[in-house]
Formats: C-alpha cells, structure tokens, sequence
C-alpha cells in the first residue's frame, strides 16, 4: 500500500475495530452471492417471492414480507432456502450500526468475472460500517485495493458505500454500488459488477409490487431504476459521465421481462446536452453520434418439467438505437435446472455469451467486429477504470460455460465451472481490454463459501482455486491460481 494511504487505512481499521456490532446491514440484497440469488431464484419458481430476480440489488423490503406469508405448503427445499434468506433480511435490515472487515487476496484474478466474482485486484482490504436507522440506510467502507504486489499500485477504494434514504415507496441513494441488470449467471451484457462501481446518484422503487393503478396493474411485479454516474480516472477523455435506466416486470407467473437502456454522454470533445441527446433516438450508421448508446432487453421464464425447477433466458444489448435493423447486437443464452441432491437442489447452468455483434438483431453470420463496447467518439469505451461495464472478456469475445452450485446440510456453498473463452479475434481492429491479441482459454474453477463462528461473531470465508491452459497477452502457456476472500463481522 502506498505510504500516503497507509496511515489513513490503519486509522480507519482501528476505528472499526472498537466497535463491537452485529452483522453488516442495508435495504438490499447485493450483487455477488450466488448461494442468495440462487435461493432467491428457488423461492420465485415456486411462488414464494414475485418473479423479479434480474434486477440487482433487490429490495428487502418486497423479499421478506413475501417470504413471512408464502411458505404454506411449500416442500422442504423451499422452507430450507426461505429460512437462509429470511435470516440474511433480518441481519441485513437490523436498526442500528454494524461493522465488518473484508479482505481478499490472490496472485492471479480470475478472467471471467461472474455474479459472484470476487477480487478485480491481486489484493482488497476494507473496513465497512453500516447503519439503518428509520427511512435511512448507509455504508462506509474505507480501504484499498492493488492490482499487483510489486507494483506501486494500490488506491483508495470507496467501493459499495452509499447513503440512501426510503421516501414512501421510492428509493434515493448516492456512492459507489454495484449492479448487475439481467438473468445471466456468468455475463450481464450492459451493466454488471465487472468494473468497479463509479461514484453514482440513483432512484429506484423500494419495493417491488404490482401497482394498483389499472394502466400499470398488467405489468404485475415490477422494478424501474435511473442512476447518473461520472466515470472518473484514469481515462483518454475526461468529463465523460453515465447514465443508466432498467425496467424489470413479472406480467405472467415465471414470466421475466428487462429493458434498459445505457448511455455515455459529454466528455471532451463532445458537445454536452443532456436532454436534449437523453431523447435523439435516432443512432445509425448515417448519423455521426453525439453519445454512445446501449440498448438491451432480456427475457427469462422459470417453470417446471415434472418435478424438476428449471429456467431459460435469454438477452440481447443493441450498440445503435434500431431495435431489429442495423441494431449491432451482442447476445446471452442460458438454461438452468435444479436437480434434488438430499435436501437442497442441485442447480447446473449452462450459459453463452457472444459480444461479436451481429448487423441485425438476429443476422448470425453477418456481424461487425469490435463495435461491441467501442465507440468512435468516446476511445476509452463502455469502460471503467480499465474494465468493460458489461461482459467480462469485452469486445469481440464468446464465452461458454457450465456451472454446477450446491449448498450442503451445513450451509456451506459448493461451486464448480468450466469456461471456454474465445477472448478478442483477428479482425477486432477496435481493441479489447482484456488481451493484446486474440486468444482461446479453457478454465476450470472450484469455489467453496464457508460459515463460520468466531466467538459469538459470523465469519464468512471465500476459497476459490482455478487452472486455465493459456493466458490473455501478454502472458501466455498455462496457469493455475488460488483466492480467499474473509468476511469478519465485528
């Protein structure tokens, strides 16, 4: 850590740690825990919750007024994932203050960044306090992160804190938060939790019921979220900022439907007109672009064969404005199914992303390299601090993996997968920031999520280990890593 950082970081670790609170809180359910979103997911197929789960964070509020009244009649695996989300929104929506420390540490990130991914760095360590007092919620958590050991790379790292405050049924927040819009497991294609949060203002819904309003009642469940970021940094062009709009509704049971829109807008160079650019639709390839537009929709519909819980999903994200012509889409597929091992599920997920965006929406065949992400009048891309907003492996890239998630009688979470990547290729002139050059990885990835008791306090304990037969460039020939993560409730 740098020797700037360093008495700031010490301060605030001895802070934190004179206190002595309960669990970390908020009036979410956060990205990055794939043992709670697949509970979530669970309960939503089997009529316990409303069917909105791709639209991260969710509120507590919806989740756990639906869980106290839908459980009759439920099996057992049901009640089992309903008990583990239940305490989680208890923990989580607590009064009061909480605090906790957070440290990760690897010599090798994983490429893919999923959902629960977990360290962008070779190191992370915060201090985090919570608190939730009334219609008021928020979160400090102060540290650093580095990308590399030897390096002089360490910064400040305010990431996941926020100050949010409940108005009736709506939702203000401001600070560093993570999202990730979409059913995919592996890959969200506009917004995910690939980059680090950029400093951010949002309004959202605080909780996700149909309304009662007979022009909106048809849309049953739903979720509306806008968020206005600037994306500070290191970056080609400055005084670029973000601006961000998810629709999320649930018409039909296990029925899923997404829309959003995403947009990069200012910045050097560029003349700055919010409103009036925010509603210029019109982005084709006649028309030299004063923003850089994406629009994605997503599709996801949970059901049963048999006895057997399954989903299948789908999204699309379109670089120009066109929904079907001269669209320039990238596209997500995904299935998944719960299988019965004991008495929690056993979910396989088989998922493909493809940012080698097809001309048409669905003129697979006819494409257009290095669009995805890129944008002539904005060089740095869809990207923060050196990583794309959306899919992993960014422009240009395929990806095809098969995941298997359990959790056991203890509560432990057990996760295996296996990617294949095909990162960049020869005719992506635009660039991609993951590679120097086009290349093909297989990685497998084995993770556990251990509980633990610490006198009286919870310890949460992340492993994952992962081998992979070829590099991004410019490193190259095979490659094995190991990772741990420790979540110390103070």
């Amino acid at each position: 850590m740098s020797s700037l950082l360093r008495p700031r970081f010490a301060a605030a670790l001895m802070a934190v740690q004179l206190l002595s609170m309960p669990a970390q809180a908020g009036p979410w359910a956060e990205v990055g825990d794939n043992q709670l979103r697949t509970d979530i997911e669970l309960l939503a197929e089997a009529g316990a919750l409303d069917g909105i789960t791709t639209h991260w964070p969710l509120p507590w509020r919806s989740i756990g007024a639906r869980l106290r009244d839908g459980l009759d009649g439920q099996p057992e695996t049901v009640r089992a994932a309903a008990e583990r989300v239940l305490r989680r929104a208890r923990a989580e929506t607590e009064p009061g203050f909480s605090a906790s420390l957070y440290l990760d540490a690897t010599h090798a990130p994983s490429v893919v960044y999923g959902f629960d991914g977990m360290g962008r760095g070779q190191g992370t360590a915060q201090a985090v306090l919570d608190f939730n007092q009334g219609i008021f919620s928020g979160r400090l958590a102060l540290g650093g992160i580095t990308q590399n050991w030897r390096g002089n790379t360490t910064r400040l790292n305010l990431d996941e804190s926020y100050l949010s405050a409940r108005l009736g049924d709506v939702r203000l927040y401001g600070g560093w938060l993570s999202h990730w819009w979409g059913p995919g497991q592996v890959t969200a294609l506009s917004l995910s939790n690939n980059a680090r949060p950029m400093p951010q203002i949002g309004i959202s819904r605080a909780v996700t019921d149909a309304s009662s309003l007979p022009v909106l009642r048809w849309l049953g469940p739903w979720q509306a979220e806008f968020l206005l970021g600037v994306l500070d940094g290191p970056r080609l062009q400055r005084d670029t900022y973000y601006n961000a709009l998810r629709v999320t509704f649930n018409p039909l049971p296990g029925l899923e439907i997404g829309l959003s829109r995403t947009q990069m807008f200012c910045g050097q160079g560029v003349s700055c007109a919010p409103l009036r650019d925010y509603f210029a639709f019109r982005n084709d390839n006649s028309i030299v672009n004063r923003t850089n537009d994406q629009g994605a929709f997503d599709i996801k519909y949970s059901g049963r064969m048999g006895e057997l819980p399954f989903q299948i999903y789908m999204q699309a994200m379109n670089e120009d404005s066109s929904p079907i012509t001269y669209s320039v889409t990238s596209h997500l597929f995904g299935a998944g199914i719960f299988l019965p091992v004991g008495d929690n599920p056993l979910k396989l997920t088989l998922e493909y992303a493809d940012s080698v965006p097809t001309v048409d929406i669905f003129s697979f065949g006819t494409v257009l390299h290095g669009a995805a992400y890129n944008n002539s009048r904005y060089p740095d891309g869809m990207r923060y601090r050196g990583r794309s907003l959306g899919f992993s492996l960014d422009s240009d890239s395929t990806l095809l993996s098969l995941m298997g998630s359990w959790t056991d009688p203890g509560g432990r979470f057990w996760q295996l997968s296996l990617h294949k990547a095909a990162i960049s290729n020869p005719l992506n002139v635009s660039g991609n920031a993951v590679t120097a050059a086009p290349v093909h990885v297989t990685l497998g990835e084995a993770r556990v999520s251990l509980p633990l008791v610490s006198t009286g306090r919870s310890v949460r304990l992340d492993l994952a280990g992962r081998l992979q037969d070829d590099q991004p460039r410019p490193h190259r020939g095979l490659a094995a890593g190991i990772e741990a993560a420790l979540r110390f409730d103070l």
